[in-house]
């Protein structure tokens, strides 16, 4: 699905609005969080969770090197992680898990505006028992990319080629700039 988002980017009239939706989350900082959050500057979006065992560290540690690589030109890209499983994800627990990042920032909220804010993006994130009577949670691992007017301009796929994402993010950055 990741790929069809991206070879179809906003030429779709369906894609165009992707993301739209009157949702209130907050960052680790306190900070509002909602649609507008996206105005002005590029962005890298992912939703995930903090108990998440693979994708989720595996994803942070890849936009960590892609700023690494990007360096200076990375200046105005903005990178968000929004919480799929705020019952456990308190803004505390997210501002800590991407700390090490030096790029990232995390979002949450309640359950009712986290909602809002994964059918606004169309992501999908489901909860799962575990044996041990805990849960995870299967999510969207695609990193959605914005342009400078919040629009959604396409993805990068989980595990995707560094040089290949590193290339989508140079040409998303270099769009009117």
């Amino acid at each position: 699905v990741a790929t069809g988002l991206y070879a179809l980017g906003t030429r779709s009239p369906a894609l165009a609005s992707l993301g739209d939706g009157d949702y209130q989350l907050q960052t680790a900082a306190g900070e509002a969080f909602n649609r507008d959050s996206f105005n002005g500057h590029p962005s890298a979006l992912f939703f995930g969770f903090t108990h998440c065992p693979d994708v989720c560290p595996t994803t942070l540690a890849e936009m960590t090197a892609w700023f690494e690589t990007l360096g200076e030109e990375a200046r105005d890209l903005k990178a968000y992680f929004v919480s799929v499983d705020p019952e456990r994800d308190t803004p505390e627990v997210v501002g800590a898990y991407v700390a090490w990042t030096g790029h990232v920032t995390a979002a949450t909220g309640s359950r009712s505006e986290i909602d809002k804010a994964i059918k606004a993006w169309g992501v999908f994130a489901k909860r799962i028992a575990t044996e041990d009577g805990s849960y995870t949670m299967d999510h969207t691992a695609s990193v959605f990319l914005l342009d400078r007017q919040g629009n959604f301009t396409g993805t990068i796929a989980y595990r995707e080629d560094a040089a290949t994402a590193v290339a989508k993010l140079r040409k998303l950055i270099a769009a009117d700039s």
